[in-house]
């Protein structure tokens, strides 16, 4: 990926750790995440990963230090694609109604669509190349397929950042090597994009930042710097074994 100029801050932690059922899961960590960037988020099963996510969406409350969004967030609307479940597979609804329900949480006191969100959510149809899906059933498409529309709900909910949770769970390679291209482009084209995948070396070859997340420690920084570790050689390597 070609360098950029930072953009502006977007979100800061501040000592900040999370704790499931009263148990601290994460350490105390402390950075900053600009507008443009790809974080890639890294560790192993249950070091919290999932859990610092549901903070950033404001689902989860810190354990301690806090969490400062910019002033340009003040609506905090962030597109959140989460781990899919089998029951959201087999949803009864059209692309175009799941798509549009992407703007629903900028409706306050009404729960109808305005012409601007019409034609926002064709443009996303056309961005994500689903305009031909647009009157399929959910329930009937390809899991990479899926994945596209859900990726185009978190974007008409989003104001320019994206969180996602192994989005590429269960797809099949060519599917997973896809929806990276697609996400790869989202970035480039300006989305701020923050990505927990068990698939390490799809992600880490997009991201220009890493969170490595351990029991007692975390690395927040430059990829290249991340890779440079002696912490990035003993998980990639772990990871190459399984």
């Amino acid at each position: 990926m070609n360098a950029k100029t930072p953009g502006p801050v977007l979100i800061e932690l501040n000592d900040t750790a999370f704790a499931y059922d009263g148990r601290p899961v994460t350490p105390s960590m402390s950075f900053s995440i600009r507008k443009g960037e790809y974080v890639s988020i890294l560790g192993e099963n249950g070091s919290g990963k999932t859990t610092l996510l549901k903070g950033l969406l404001q689902m989860k409350e810190p354990y301690q230090g806090k969490i400062i969004f910019a002033e340009e967030m003040e609506q905090r609307n962030i597109g959140y694609l989460p781990q899919q479940s089998g029951l959201q597979k087999d949803f009864p609804a059209s692309v175009t109604e799941i798509v549009s329900s992407g703007r629903l949480n900028r409706h306050k006191m009404f729960a109808f669509y305005t012409r601007e969100d019409r034609q926002a959510v064709q443009e996303t149809l056309r961005r994500l190349d689903i305009e031909d899906l647009a009157a399929s059933s959910f329930r009937n498409l390809s899991g990479g397929q899926q994945q596209r529309v859900l990726l185009g709900r978190a974007l008409l909910a989003s104001d320019g950042i994206l969180l996602l949770d192994e989005p590429t769970a269960g797809l099949d390679p060519i599917a997973s090597h896809d929806f990276y291209d697609l996400i790869r482009s989202l970035n480039r084209e300006g989305e701020t994009i923050i990505m927990v995948s068990h698939d390490i070396h799809c992600v880490m070859h997009d991201a220009t930042h890493t969170l490595h997340l351990g029991k007692d420690y975390y690395f927040y920084g430059p990829k290249a710097e991340y890779l440079d570790s002696v912490m990035a050689a003993s998980f990639l390597h772990r990871a190459e074994d399984k």
